[in-house]
């Protein structure tokens, strides 16, 4: 299960897929599917918290001396043998003309978390997802994908064992398919699924997202919050009769953005539910292995992650648990959490 193609007649000027989904291979060729549709375009292929610190120095405040330094190295190097990393990023530049956007960043996602990326607008938070999603290519630095260094964006052939899907901010859905032909989009363009059973699986994906009987509307029917739902839906339908389904983490850019603080609640609730430790709305377990959100809501952080990190000026200056983030002496993060306009983040 993998792919997404992205009509040429779309004018956004991103590719305008809110339930992307990306592996490492990309190729174009002329669009086809069983839809009823003649548009061309291009076609994608897919293939343990920390303790909070002050990034910055690069030493744990608790190295001091050189036993202990070896010591920690061991332990260090043990728990991330186990801790099975799914994505790293390390020492990320990215520049868009004159303008730096990120200036050496770096993480890792683990199987299993939920990690939330907050801080200033214009800091490189959605730059950091798309490079994890390999729409754009770091400048400097890389990206491993389960310890496999990926060359470049997604056309990479070599690079498997992991499904990445992106979110995007707004719905970004299909305008002229409904929304059956949305969410089953992949499986109609790639899977060899009669379509009776496209359509069930379809319908069993949105009722796991809390819909129902929505199948035949358009997304100009739906409101902001069943849009939300809708693209969570096309992001994390896959062809089950796949003997072979890799993990997927997900990519949330600002999921409850332009919702009603009840229509968020609902979103954060489901983007907890179909997580690995969470049940969905029809009671089963979660299928997502990971997932990463950018936000600037309160509610987001405090109900859909466990794990902040904080970009401000391109760096990560700061991570640790959500219980952590309103408590921080971080300067910066104080004033962010608080909303204060003394502080070191100015406008």
């Amino acid at each position: 299960m993998s792919a997404y193609a992205v009509p040429s007649a779309i004018k956004s000027p991103l590719w305008p897929s809110s339930g992307f989904r990306t592996s490492s291979r990309v190729f174009v060729r002329p669009y086809r599917k069983r839809l009823h549709s003649s548009v061309k375009g291009r076609e994608i292929i897919c293939a343990c918290s920390a303790p909070s610190r002050n990034r910055g120095d690069g030493f744990p405040a608790f190295i001091h001396d050189e036993s202990s330094v070896h010591e920690n190295v061991r332990m260090g190097k043990e728990m991330e043998f186990q801790s099975d990393v799914l994505i790293e990023c390390r020492n990320v530049h990215k520049s868009f003309g004159e303008k730096q956007i990120l200036r050496g960043v770096s993480f890792k996602i683990r199987h299993g978390e939920a990690v939330g990326i907050v801080g200033p607008s214009g800091t490189g938070k959605s730059t950091v997802l798309k490079i994890i999603a390999g729409l754009l290519a770091p400048d400097k630095g890389e990206v491993l994908i389960r310890g496999r260094r990926r060359q470049g964006l997604v056309s990479d052939e070599d690079i498997s064992g992991l499904r990445i899907g992106l979110v995007f901010q707004s719905a970004a859905l299909f305008d002229s398919l409904t929304v059956r032909e949305n969410v089953g989009f992949l499986l109609y363009e790639h899977s060899r699924m009669p379509e009776d059973q496209i359509a069930k699986l379809v319908t069993d994906t949105l009722a796991a997202v809390g819909l129902k009987g929505v199948e035949d509307r358009l997304p100009s029917e739906l409101s902001g919050g069943m849009k939300k739902r809708v693209a969570l839906a096309r992001s994390i339908i896959y062809d089950d009769t796949n003997n072979c389904v890799e993990p997927e983490v997900l990519l949330y850019d600002e999921p409850t953005a332009g919702l009603d603080p009840i229509a968020s609640t609902v979103v954060e609730d489901l983007i907890r539910s179909v997580h690995v430790k969470g049940r969905d709305a029809l009671g089963a377990p979660g299928k997502i292995a990971s997932y990463v959100v950018v936000t600037h809501q309160h509610s987001t952080i405090r109900r859909a992650v466990d794990r902040l990190l904080f970009l401000h000026e391109g760096k990560i200056v700061w991570e640790g648990g959500t219980d952590e983030f309103t408590t921080s002496t971080n300067p910066i993060v104080s004033q962010f959490a608080s909303g204060s306009l003394d502080g070191p983040i100015q406008y």
